[in-house]
C-alpha cells in the first residue's frame, strides 16, 4: 500500500513510518508531499494519509498521530505502548518533559533532518534508532513484570 505525509521528516513523521512497516504494511510505500499537496495527491495516488492536518490517522485528542495509528490498528503489544508514550513527549512540544527521553529523540530528529535531508534516506537510517528503541522498551516493560 501507498502512504503518504508531509515532507521534512521529524519525529511522529519517522515513528509513524517505523510503525506502519513493522507492525501493519511491511511493503509500505511513502511519499512525502509539501502538506498543500497531500489531499490531491493522496486521491490521485491512493495512497494512506498520515500525520497532516485534518486526516484520520493524525493527531487527535491530544494524541500524536502514532497513538492514533495505535489505536486505529488495535496495536496492544506493551513494549509498542511504552515506545508510544515517548513519541508522545518528543512529539508535542507541551508535553517533551513527561518520558525522560523524549528531549534525546527530539535532538536525535534534529540532527537526522540536518544530516539528512532526503525523506527517504533519513527513514531508512533512523529506523535502526527505532528498532533499537523498540527493543529497549520490550526490556523495561519486561523488567517491569
Amino acid at each position: 500500500m501507498k502512504w503518504i505525509t508531509r515532507s521534512h521528516v521529524h519525529v511522529d513523521r519517522v515513528a509513524c513510518p517505523w510503525l506502519i512497516t513493522r507492525f501493519i504494511d511491511n511493503e509500505a510505500e511513502f511519499l512525502f508531499v509539501p502538506a498543500s499537496q497531500i489531499e490531491q495527491v493522496a486521491r490521485e495516488s491512493g495512497a494512506i494519509p498520515f500525520d497532516a492536518p485534518g486526516v484520520e490517522l493524525g493527531h487527535h485528542d491530544g494524541r500524536c498521530s502514532f497513538e492514533t495509528i495505535i489505536l486505529h490498528y488495535g496495536l496492544k503489544e506493551p513494549g509498542l505502548l511504552r515506545l508510544a508514550k515517548i513519541v508522545h513527549a518528543a512529539d508535542i512540544d507541551a508535553d517533551i518533559d513527561l518520558d525522560p527521553l523524549a528531549r534525546g529523540i527530539e535532538a536525535i530528529a534534529t540532527g537526522f533532518s540536518l544530516r539528512f535531508p532526503n525523506d527517504e534516506e533519513n527513514l531508512a537510517l533512523q529506523f535502526e534508532v527505532y528498532d533499537a528503541l523498540y527493543a529497549w522498551c520490550r526490556l523495561e516493560v519486561a523488567k517491569g513484570e
